[in-house]
């Protein structure tokens, strides 16, 4: 029975990672809309649970299921799924800014739609499966059980990414445990073999990184297309021998200062900006790539080899830990070309290379800018001169100083130069290029509100749209099988599913933060996942031998939430690096206990612990809507937001323990 509880859960964590990570690389849509995916895996679960009676036949059709979608999947571009537009113009999506010829926005919208009730369906199956195994058992030692399951998954599926494999194992790890001990049979066995064959097909020639689905392409000459995700991320090019616009534009951020002594590149790729400081004389150059298979790929293909000369240090790292952490200065700090459109975090709406250009994160390079030195920014544009204006703002708002903006003859690369002294000569060293000027009134992106890709002035009503219809959705599929327990409170538990949705904004806020001071990489992403699961472990196992009521660990929990919003990483850091790491682990673990206490203490007392975790999903759900609210009134915010719910949760259950 353990075993087949934990191979469950076990299931659900790596399936929904993995199609998280999987239908963002074969439906580009899903990488902007990311936790989409994860309200639906939350729905489908916690729908399951309250259809536990039907389990056997739901288990069944998972496999064939998830099938469908790898055919669908593999299939995504000749069905015109790949590239779907988005047409919200309140955010601007790499390629999915505007309709196709032969699109519709009520069209996009319900394909969109169908999609998410597919990954909600398969959830579904698994829930009613979780669902039926819960409830054989005392709750509490279940919910272990759940989370042991669950943490596994976690470390399964960061661990594949971690070791460079494809989308087949990643779909055989989520799905062997049900083939093996919940669904046997050959039309099962053979459903299995399908997904992974068509996972397979669906790999091609691409390379994966534990962030990236990654394609080569070579073209004519000597050149090199590199796709990020299947979006265009950059060229490999030689400009030895070159004197066009584009060596000039890479040349300029090490041309303008005063020495070529000592350089910075942040998001260094596969090596167009590192060979251009070693072209213009640089002494040393610190070079800085969050992924190591582009690293890799430049090392083995760019014709310059940048990174075989021995002026060149490479460190894979996130760009803005290695900013916070240094105590290096520099004649030259160049962020590249490293936006890929496609960094995400599967556990937020938020694009994880936001935070490179943030305010705060561009104070905090300036202050690695050498007297004499110029910071610089290389950013294609393309069609968003909103982003210009934006990068313009953030850069005046965190150096201080007017940043001076050009950019190439097709309008699309932009370069930002700061300099730091009054005889940078910036104007005579861009004088070839098109000087920019731009209307910066414009909201300038900060750690509390990240949103470089935000257009100003513009309702985001694709987003309201899409979010109406998964609020639509989720209702008729929960008073479907809730009945009519879910208005009368006699199957759906109110407290649970409020304590679902405050949660999810906390665990949101603790990914962030500790992002923010440990860096975007994969192995910190993995640790924070994991370390939830840990800690809720805890606080179950503390309530499993020893019940201390609901009162105290309210207040401790409000406390807490108040102490994580007067206390921003950036306060932190100003009493060090390793302070900040120590009191940021505090400030996030502290609330995800105390709300894992309330959690199982109310589990524990519930006549329908099933029920109560069902709706505790379901609320997940509602709390992953909510989010999408932090676009507007930034991320601290939701702090508030979560305390609120979680007062109303505790009130509904003090008042359901009292009855």
């Amino acid at each position: 029975m353990r075993l087949r509880l934990g191979s469950i859960t076990f299931s659900i964590l790596a399936l929904e990672l993995t199609l998280i990570r999987w239908m963002s690389q074969q439906i580009r849509v899903f990488a902007y809309f990311n936790n989409l995916l994860l309200i639906a895996a939350f729905l489908g679960i916690g729908v399951g649970a309250a259809l536990s009676r039907y389990s056997k036949p739901l288990i069944r059709l998972f496999l064939p299921s998830l099938f469908l979608l790898a055919i669908v999947l593999r299939f995504a571009q000749p069905l015109g799924l790949m590239f779907l537009s988005f047409p919200d113009r309140a955010i601007s999506m790499w390629g999915a800014e505007g309709l196709k010829a032969d699109e519709t926005f009520a069209e996009n919208t319900v394909l969109i739609a169908l999609l998410f009730c597919w990954v909600a369906w398969l959830f579904v199956c698994l829930g009613a499966r979780l669902a039926e195994l819960f409830e054989q058992l005392p709750p509490l030692r279940a919910y272990s059980i759940d989370l042991a399951g669950s943490l596994l998954g976690v470390i399964a599926a960061v661990s594949l990414a971690a070791v460079g494999t494809s989308p087949p194992w990643w779909i055989a790890a989520a799905a062997l445990p049900v083939l093996l001990w919940h669904s046997r049979g050959w039309p099962s066995a053979v459903a299995f073999a399908g997904a992974v064959v068509f996972a397979a097909l669906s790999i091609e020639s691409a390379q994966f990184s534990p962030y990236n689905r990654i394609d080569v392409q070579h073209t004519a000459g000597r050149e090199y297309v590199l796709s990020a995700n299947r979006d265009q991320h950059q060229y490999i090019r030689d400009f030895t021998a070159s004197h066009s616009e584009d060596a000039a534009l890479y040349e300029l951020p090490f041309q303008a200062p005063k020495r070529h002594e000592t350089a910075l590149v942040v998001g260094a790729g596969t090596g167009n900006d590192v060979a251009a400081a070693l072209r213009s004389g640089y002494q040393h150059v610190d070079a800085v790539e969050i992924d190591p298979v582009i690293h890799a790929i430049g090392e083995r293909l760019h014709p310059e080899r940048p990174y075989s000369d021995p002026r060149v240090r490479s460190v894979i790292t996130d760009a803005r830990i290695f900013v916070d952490s240094t105590h290096a200065t520099y004649d030259a700090v160049c962020f590249g070309l490293l936006d890929s459109h496609s960094m995400f975090s599967s556990m937020s709406t938020l694009r994880l290379d936001n935070y490179v250009y943030t305010t705060e994160a561009l104070r905090n390079a300036w202050k690695h800018v050498r007297e004499g030195g110029v910071m610089s920014i290389s950013f294609l544009v393309f069609k968003q001169p909103f982003v210009a204006a934006r990068m313009t703002r953030n850069l005046r708002e965190a150096t201080g100083t007017e940043p001076l903006v050009v950019r190439n003859r097709s309008g699309q690369t932009y370069v930002f130069l700061c300099g730091k002294g009054k005889d940078v000569p910036l104007v005579m060293r861009a004088a070839a290029f098109t000087p920019v000027a731009l209307d910066t009134n414009i909201r300038p992106s900060t750690d509390d509100w990240p949103f470089l890709y935000i257009r100003p002035d513009t309702f985001p009503k694709g987003y309201v749209v899409v979010l109406a219809i998964v609020l639509t959705i989720a209702l008729i599929a929960v008073r479907a099988a809730y009945g009519a327990g879910f208005y009368s409170r006699r199957r759906f538990d109110v407290a649970l599913f409020l304590f679902g949705a405050a949660f999810l904004l906390i665990e949101t806020r603790s990914v962030t933060n500790l992002s923010l001071l440990f860096g975007s990489t994969w192995i910190v992403n993995a640790a924070v996942f994991a370390g939830v699961l840990i800690v809720a472990f805890a606080a179950n196992a503390a309530v499993q031998r020893r019940e201390v009521g609901l009162v105290a660990p309210m207040v401790l929990l409000l406390l807490a939430l108040a102490a994580d919003y007067a206390l921003t990483p950036s306060d932190l850091a100003a009493w060090g690096l390793a302070f900040a790491r120590t009191a940021g682990v505090i400030l996030n673990v502290l609330p995800i206990g105390f709300a894992g206490i309330l959690f199982s203490t109310l589990l524990r007392r519930s006549p329908d612990p099933v029920a109560s975790l069902g709706s505790n999903l379901i609320g997940a759900v509602a709390g992953g809507v909510a989010e999408y609210a932090s676009m507007i009134f930034g991320l601290r915010v939701m702090v508030i937001v979560a305390a609120v719910i979680y007062i109303a949760g505790f009130a509904v259950g003090r008042r359901q323990s009292l009855v």
